[in-house]
């Protein structure tokens, strides 16, 4: 299993066995998701739906026949599957390169368990050496720009990208993330900040590495 791909493929594959009769699943958003959806939709007859992170994914599962429901409708969920930019040895996460992390942390918060696929080349020792998206309402870009730089991280706008929730990204660069809970909060605290792609608070329950289940709590 020498590629990146065939390692999502076999990631995704092993989520699968987490999937439950009559199910609503909670659906992200990637590359390595979509080898997910691919999954589920050999087995759309025994879950009941899904709920998506993203108009990407929702397109696709709705194209696989996989009926599709808004969170409000549904309540809590069960299971939520989704890839990740980095992950570190605690389960900690970057999330956010597609673009749709605020809609991630919030299936991710109302889900009992969150397993998380990815590739090996994912996997870290210290989050940060992928840029840390923070999604931003467009009037504050350059206010919350400013006080990323005073914590010292450099962003970089991701011109071009708007969210599925109308707003712009910024992509912080040179961080090194000692405490991913600490700046996950703080940032959260800076006006015009809607989320950002730290997943420290809420980590996964469940690691999957190229089809290896690295870690489950």
């Amino acid at each position: 299993m020498n590629t990146a791909d065939e390692q999502k493929r076999a990631s995704a594959r092993k989520a699968l066995e987490y999937v439950e009769d009559g199910m609503v699943v909670g659906v992200g958003t990637g590359s390595t998701v979509k080898h997910f959806i691919d999954g589920l939709a050999a087995m759309r007859d025994r879950i009941e739906g899904a709920v998506s992170s993203s108009e990407q994914s929702t397109t696709l599962l709705k194209a696989h026949g996989i009926r599709v429901f808004d969170l409000n409708a549904v309540g809590p969920l069960p299971l939520y599957v989704d890839g990740a930019d980095e992950c570190d040895p605690h389960q900690r996460l970057i999330k956010g390169g597609g673009g749709a992390l605020t809609r991630e942390k919030i299936i991710a918060e109302a889900s009992e368990r969150f397993v998380c696929i990815i590739d090996r080349a994912k996997e870290v020792e210290l989050l940060g050496r992928f840029p840390l998206p923070v999604e931003v309402i467009p009037m504050a870009r350059s206010l919350v720009g400013r006080k990323i730089v005073a914590l010292g991280g450099q962003p970089v706008w991701r011109e071009g990208v708007t969210t599925d929730n109308g707003n712009w990204i910024l992509d912080v660069h040179n961080l090194r993330i000692v405490d991913p809970l600490g700046l996950e909060r703080e940032l959260n605290q800076i006006p015009g900040v809607v989320a950002n792609g730290l997943f420290a608070r809420r980590a996964a329950d469940v690691v999957i590495s190229a089809g290896e289940v690295r870690k489950q709590r």
